[in-house]
């Protein structure tokens, strides 16, 4: 048995600026991005994403996952907290992101980056989902020393009394989270988009990993409350917001092998695109 570290949230204290570990695990989250993407132009598939529409792709991505999964924590898990204490909505170095609304937040930032370079937005998806994990990966790291998102009661020797909560060891569902969806998904998705595929499959695939990765991860989280309750019909919230992502990804991977044309290029992959630098 261990117990939490109970590390300092604050990693740096400059007079009344404070940052927070929370804060680093997403920086570090979109340095990987960033990074990883500048590779995958230069070595991966034929993209149509250049350094300069990578750069507003990072830029659209962060603001998709701060506010869409900020209001995705709010609406899906503690909408009754929030709405008695609005002000702590904008208290993000706190935690309390949801993954879940900010995917919905990404793409509906990458729907909009599409319509602005006039290509297809899977075009976008497809490049940005196999750096995505790392970052993921990262901000379980940022729940592991923020003491949050524990796991349920366990008599394994590895388990872990985590404070805020009881004496009770826990599962150490962050570790777990960071395993499966940092470390695991990274793996299958990045493997997967290493050869050409049909537009919208490596989306779909990302879909399906994640959900199932987060689903397994569930069964050891102890279940957040939610807007349904703590469980229902014995599915955690985190599972009932998969179900309709995995469904997605399974309709999207369908979708995108019937759209494979005879040459077997991408579908929808346009034959000449140039990007403005100036954008």
């Amino acid at each position: 048995m261990f117990v939490h570290p109970q590390f300092d949230p604050v990693a740096v204290s400059l007079g009344p600026l404070s940052i927070h570990w929370y804060g680093l695990m997403y920086l570090t989250g979109f340095l990987l991005f960033f990074l990883l993407g500048r590779y995958r132009i230069k070595y991966g598939p034929k993209t149509v994403v250049t350094e300069a529409l990578l750069d507003d792709i990072l830029f659209y991505g962060m603001l998709g996952v701060i506010i869409g999964g900020r209001l995705g924590h709010v609406l899906f898990y503690q909408f009754g907290y929030y709405l008695e204490n609005p002000l702590h909505i904008f208290a993000v170095w706190e935690g309390g992101m949801s993954f879940h609304g900010g995917f919905l937040g990404v793409v509906t930032a990458m729907i909009i980056l599409a319509r602005k370079y006039k290509i297809h937005w899977l075009n976008i998806t497809d490049f940005g989902v196999p750096l995505v994990p790392l970052g993921l990966g990262a901000g379980r790291i940022g729940n592991f020393i923020n003491a949050e998102l524990w796991g349920r009661p366990t008599d394994a020797s590895w388990g872990m009394i985590f404070p805020y909560v009881d004496d009770l060891p826990r599962h150490p569902s962050q570790l777990y989270q960071f395993f499966l969806e940092g470390v695991v998904l990274f793996l299958f998705v990045w493997i997967y988009s290493a050869k050409p595929r049909a537009t919208g499959a490596v989306t779909g695939i990302f879909m399906i990993g994640y959900g199932v990765v987060r689903s397994v991860a569930e069964f050891f989280r102890e279940p957040s409350e939610g807007f349904m309750g703590k469980l229902t019909l014995g599915v955690t919230m985190g599972q009932w917001l998969s179900i309709p992502m995995i469904v997605a990804g399974v309709a999207l991977v369908v979708w995108s092998a019937r759209q494979v044309r005879k040459d077997n290029k991408p579908a929808g992959y346009p034959k000449k695109h140039k990007v403005n630098a100036k954008n």
